[in-house]
């Protein structure tokens, strides 16, 4: 059966569902199931062609369509649709374009539609960017036309099963001198921030760091799109952001989450990722006794990330920098920046502890530092190094007081 031909298919199909209010997925399979038969009166079809549209025409009323089979499939991490025709997928860090396409731009945006409204977001032409999340907390990102220029635009990010820093040793992403260091501080409670650029692995990352936290405390976990899986800690609460409906009302920002997660009597607070003004509700809370957060944010270096933050603060205020700075010293203890190399591979690139705030700057204490191995190398290449440690802790309170020793 060729493209066309499966299309006009599911146009009846189409039809008769729009015939009848509610169709369970047994009535759906048994309407798919008879509409092939009645095709293969007349048309030869090979039992594995027969079971294989079957499949495609579910998925494209009740699942993902064309795009169900690479969500199914966990070696793909990154999906990217640049209209109906032109889907390209990441495999092991790199993207390749994939054979199949959308039968239209209609199917797609009814995919699209799905998507969003399964979690109660809203695209459309007056309001073409947005949001979203999978049942499996895959991320979801949607742009429409006229933004668009070449048809929607969706990228899926894929995040596989709880990545453990068992299996990020493994992967070389960090040595175990660094893993057991991280493991004092979160169970000492310092507030760490991740930083790195995108696809640098500061989500997957952050979820490793947690497992490190006490299963007695209670978290309050604040996202845009809910994808951290933390599965070990019972006194958990799960916040998610929420967009504005179509007359601008009922938006709820991070910057809300975090002034009602203080109200909660959280032992820490985890914040998914930081990109504006909430920078500033997310400081003062690290200021206001809740030790041990954590949180994460774009940023090219340590000390660029810090620059960034003073940047998002000042949006939300209108302070001096040099009590901005102040505030950022005092809140955040430990830097951790990530990073993707030559050889696409995402490994911990250094570790920075704040020590303060002095003659207008905010100082910083270099721990761990990702260094290769001499020689040259080329585009392709694995790139050998490891982080190193070149500095020790000097803000020792915290360790000292939950009785630890590094």
């Amino acid at each position: 059966m060729d493209d066309e031909e499966r299309r006009k298919l599911r146009e009846e199909i189409m039809i008769e569902l729009d015939e009848r209010q509610q169709v369970t997925d047994e009535e759906l399979y048994d309407i798919i199931d008879r509409r092939i038969l009645e095709y293969g009166q007349g048309s030869f079809l090979p039992l594995k062609d027969k079971m294989e549209l079957r499949g495609r025409l579910f998925d494209s009323f009740r699942r993902l369509g064309a795009l169900q089979e690479l969500v199914d499939d966990e070696e793909v991490t990154e999906i990217m649709v640049n209209g109906a025709d032109h889907v390209f997928v990441e495999k092991n860090g790199r993207m390749e374009p994939w054979g199949r396409a959308f039968d239209s731009q209609e199917q797609l945006e009814d995919i699209i539609q799905q998507i969003v409204s399964r979690v109660n977001r809203t695209v459309n032409v007056s309001r073409p960017i947005s949001d979203a999340r999978l049942a499996d907390g895959s991320r979801v990102h949607v742009v429409l036309p006229p933004i668009a220029l070449d048809g929607p635009a969706v990228t899926i990010r894929k995040f596989p099963k709880p990545i453990t820093m068992t299996k990020l040793l493994k992967l070389g992403s960090v040595t175990e001198e660094a893993a057991d260091f991280l493991k004092c501080i979160v169970e000492a409670g310092y507030n760490i921030f991740i930083s790195g650029g995108t696809n640098s692995g500061k989500s997957t990352f952050l979820n490793a760091l947690s497992a490190y936290i006490p299963r007695d405390e209670r978290i309050v976990t604040i996202e845009d799109s809910a994808e951290l899986k933390i599965v070990h800690i019972p006194n958990l609460v799960r916040l998610e952001t929420r967009e504005a409906n179509g007359e601008g009302d009922g938006e709820v920002s991070i910057g809300n989450l975090i002034r009602a997660a203080l109200r909660m009597n959280p032992s820490r607070i985890i914040v998914g990722e930081v990109r504006g003004k909430e920078a500033l509700d997310m400081i003062s809370a690290m200021n206001t006794g809740h030790d041990g957060s954590l949180s994460t944010g774009h940023g090219n270096s340590p000390r660029d990330m810090l620059s960034r933050l003073e940047t998002m603060v000042l949006m939300g205020a209108d302070i001096p920098l040099a009590a901005v700075r102040s505030q950022v010293a005092a809140a955040i203890d430990i830097l951790i920046h990530l990073g993707r190399l030559r050889d696409k591979s995402r490994r911990v690139l250094s570790i920075v502890e704040v020590i303060g705030y002095e003659n207008g700057e905010i100082r910083l204490n270099p721990l761990y530092r990702f260094e290769e191995d001499s020689g040259s190398l080329e585009e392709g290449q694995a790139v050998y190094g490891s982080l190193k440690k070149v500095g020790i802790i000097q803000n020792t309170e915290k360790l000292k007081a939950a009785g630890i020793e590094i």
